[in-house]
């Protein structure tokens, strides 16, 4: 599981804990896993319902079309997810590990129209349709206060994440698992690439480092260099 989205799974079984230890006035109903992509990626639904997910979304797309799988298509297919489930708050990993593009959680929070905080380093509690969100910025952090419903993409400093069991493995292979098509949820037109890429080289070798005797001979250096 890419580690971003570990973080985001163990915050929803952390959310509802603390509601059980009544310090939460969030009351989590049932926390849903989704992936889109392979049949491997039923894995990856299954150690998230090992690690305390209700019930995983697999949504099957394969071959070719996996590269059209862009971070606007994604967003649009959790969007109807998130209407069909009727959740009112979303954890997402911050970013891919393949492409880092960072797209998916903010695109998703705009075509539901919902607020949205990025980089999540603490999530707290504020009442029962309200959270805080803590992000680390340069300099400092920033501190955001949202009204549910909400998108929060989560950063690796936020949680945790616990190891699933042997024992909690097994019990999730008893857990639903619903196995779904990307046009179950959007059309051909949505899935066609958006994007082409034109381009991609490696950056030129690095040179070689050189030596001086002393402080006098680094000023020269740096001069011929127009450091200085």
């Amino acid at each position: 599981m890419n580690p971003f989205d570990e973080l985001s799974v163990e915050e929803a079984v952390r959310l509802r804990e603390r509601h059980a230890k009544k310090q939460s006035p969030i009351p989590v109903e049932t926390i849903t896993s989704v992936s889109v992509g392979p049949a491997k990626s039923q894995d990856v639904l299954r150690t998230a319902l090992a690690m305390g997910a209700d019930k995983g979304v697999h949504i099957q797309h394969d071959g070719e079309g996996m590269e059209s799988l862009e971070p606007l298509t994604v967003a649009k297919i959790l969007a109807k997810v998130v209407e069909a489930e009727k959740v009112n708050l979303v954890f997402l990993g911050k970013q891919s590990i393949d492409d880092d593009a960072a797209q998916t959680g903010p695109m998703l929070a705009g075509l539901l129209g919902w607020t949205q905080a990025t980089q999540a380093a603490t999530v707290k509690v504020g009442s029962a349709d309200e959270i805080m969100v803590t992000r680390e910025v340069d300099g400092g952090v920033e501190t955001l206060k949202l009204k549910l419903p909400a998108v929060v993409t989560t950063d690796l400093r936020l949680n945790e994440p616990r190891y699933a069991s042997l024992p909690n493995i097994m019990k999730a292979k008893k857990k639903p698992l619903e196995k779904k098509n990307v046009g179950d949820y959007i059309g051909e037109g949505d899935v066609k690439r958006r994007l082409k890429t034109v381009e991609v080289r490696e950056p030129p070798p690095r040179q070689g480092g050189g030596k001086v005797e002393d402080v006098d001979g680094m000023i020269r250096k740096l001069k011929e260099l127009g450091a200085i």
